[in-house]
């Protein structure tokens, strides 16, 4: 089974990198983009048929590891 992670800052974590690359972008002239945040994306395979017991696997690795969930937030996707 597939999981994929989408991990993004919280709402009112600063978030530097993002201003960085707004401010890129108004450089290379792409007008209008406001409010850039980046993020991060993981895609793992996991050798787990059930999806209950994937989810729970996956959610662990995220509070472990993958994601600071003190800033961070998560979205795990199974396929």
């Amino acid at each position: 089974m597939k999981a994929k992670i989408k991990i993004t800052l919280k709402r009112g974590v600063l978030d530097p990198q993002g201003k960085a690359i707004e401010g890129a972008l108004a450089s290379l002239s792409f007008t209008g983009v406001d409010n850039v945040r980046q993020g991060k994306y993981i895609e793992l395979e996991i050798d787990e048929t059930d999806k209950t017991k994937a989810k729970a696997k996956v959610d662990a690795m995220c509070q472990k590891l993958l994601a600071n969930t003190v800033i961070e937030n998560y979205e795990v996707d199974l396929v």
